[in-house]
């Protein structure tokens, strides 16, 4: 990449405000991609991002395109993104791991329970006794996880968190009304289609380890997947104290913050439909969008999208249960250093899914890849839930030592689809983190800040330096009226794959 180019690119945007602007799409004939984001902000799209954003944009039945703050260049479309579509299915904008996930644990205990350094110690060691992290670990690899036969993980990923799943895994069912998709139906709208497909990929052999992959329910994965004890801080203003009490936030207390999503059986379905459409492609002798064959797609309708769609479906149902499994374990550790404790999921909510939406008065797919559902308060979706009146709440990592953030949607964002970035979004390469970042500097950088880990040494790649400027991030989306803070949250601890980062 050459600067020109990526100058000229980046020249290409059009400010609409002070946090926004548009990108010219086919001589200004096509609808332009909305793009949210400061001045800083922008200068952070590279030239691959913006020419893979226009790819996506210029793809068959693409209606809109959104880039958020946190973008950056991914498989087929960036990570922080969003398209939507009335007549295709693209998997590249749900991407590898399907329904990966946000979601937040509220405790009753006030921070100075975890101003000691062993007693953090022990919850850690309470914690990673119960969920293992890593690519391929399992409820085997730690002594007190939460076994899953093969036919209760069948029931997991056809019923996704039905009140029997949760009450046989030991989850609260109250907890599937805080999520926001307690469950995924087939391309037909029924459990049957997923049933049915869920049996052809066992007997066709493309799902011949699911008792291994269903070992790792209640388990984290690597990367950028972590867990976190964070300190409540509410923001200091009537909105957000009235939308902490509805969300059940407690300022000054403890709560879990967890990302993770569909771990490998996921990873095993949306391998196994990119390779499937990209065959059917080159059957066909369709060429790809931009020349990149993770822009396959499939039109609705066709039995290509009805198996995408069961597939994306079956994988997001392992993903909630998932969450709503670590939670329950993170609980239950909690409990094991704090007798008698309580605690109440706040939200549970995906960046990496396609789900059906109104968008300009009409139906649509709306593919999120790294962007998160933002609908404010009176928005039809949200009837009959405990977020009508304020809008539901909004989870968006930034890093351990800049915090986190819980924010609710305003009236603004429907200029995004309803959606927002979601987090910070990378500024480094895992490979350039790993080339340029000091392990030495890093640890101390956590030590300094009394954030303790599970690992010997924090992982590189995942260093805060290697994110954007969080506060910026944040700023982008308050600023072009996306969404609102409601409170921070301060990191004590983190749970991260140690078997990596102990490498």
């Amino acid at each position: 990449m050459t600067t020109t180019t990526t100058q000229t690119m980046q020249n290409a945007l059009i400010e609409t405000g002070d946090a926004t602007a548009m990108l010219p799409v086919a001589n200004g004939t096509m609808k332009p991609v909305t793009v949210i984001g400061t001045p800083a902000i922008r200068e952070t799209f590279d030239d691959a991002t913006l020419r893979q954003t226009m790819n996506a944009r210029m793809a068959p039945g693409v209606d809109n395109v959104v880039l958020n703050p946190d973008a950056h260049i991914g498989y087929g479309a960036p990570i922080g993104c969003v398209m939507t579509s009335r007549s295709h299915i693209y998997p590249g904008p749900v991407g590898v791991d399907i329904k990966c996930s946000m979601s937040l644990l509220q405790l009753d205990l006030p921070a100075d329970a975890v101003a000691d350094r062993r007693t953090r110690r022990a919850v850690i060691d309470a914690i990673c006794a119960r969920t293992p992290t890593g690519a391929g670990r399992g409820q085997r690899s730690v002594p007190k996880s939460r076994p899953v036969s093969q036919p209760l993980g069948r029931r997991v990923v056809v019923e996704g968190a039905s009140r029997s799943v949760c009450e046989a895994l030991g989850i609260p069912a109250r907890w599937a009304d805080r999520c926001e998709d307690a469950f995924h139906v087939g391309h037909d709208d029924t459990r049957d289609a997923l049933a049915a497909r869920l049996d052809w990929l066992q007997h066709g052999g493309a799902m011949k380890e699911f008792k291994d992959k269903i070992a790792q329910l209640g388990s984290y994965g690597g990367g950028n997947h972590f867990g976190e004890c964070e300190v409540v801080r509410v923001a200091d203003n009537g909105r957000a104290k009235h939308c902490a009490d509805v969300f059940g936030l407690r300022d000054g207390h403890v709560a879990f913050l967890s990302h993770c999503g569909s771990r490998g059986f996921g990873h095993n379905l949306a391998v196994g439909q990119f390779r499937a459409l990209q065959g059917k492609f080159e059957q066909w002798g369709i060429g790809y969008p931009g020349d990149d064959r993770h822009l396959c797609y499939a039109p609705l309708g066709t039995r290509e999208a009805n198996d995408y769609l069961d597939d994306m479906a079956l994988g997001a149902n392992f993903a909630t249960v998932n969450h709503l499994l670590i939670n329950a374990l993170v609980l239950e550790a909690f409990e094991e250093v704090f007798p008698g404790v309580h605690g109440e999921l706040v939200y549970f909510i995906s960046h990496n899914i396609a789900r059906k939406e109104i968008v300009d008065e009409k139906p649509a797919w709306v593919m999120r890849k790294g962007a998160t559902r933002a609908f404010p308060g009176g928005h039809h979706a949200l009837k009959g839930t405990p977020f009508a009146v304020t809008g539901h709440p909004i989870l968006l990592p930034g890093d351990p030592q800049r915090g986190s953030a819980v924010m609710v949607a305003d009236k603004g964002a429907e200029q995004s689809c309803y959606s927002v970035n979601h987090g910070a979004g990378r500024v480094l390469g895992r490979k350039q983190a790993i080339r340029t970042l000091d392990q030495k500097s890093i640890d101390t950088s956590f030590e300094e800040r009394d954030i303790l880990t599970n690992c010997r040494k924090y992982p590189r790649d995942e260093a805060p330096a290697a994110y954007k400027d969080f506060d910026e991030v944040l700023r982008s989306v308050k600023t072009a009226g996306l969404a609102s803070e409601v409170a921070r949250l301060q990191a004590t601890f983190v749970i991260k794959d140690a078997s990596k980062a102990d490498d």
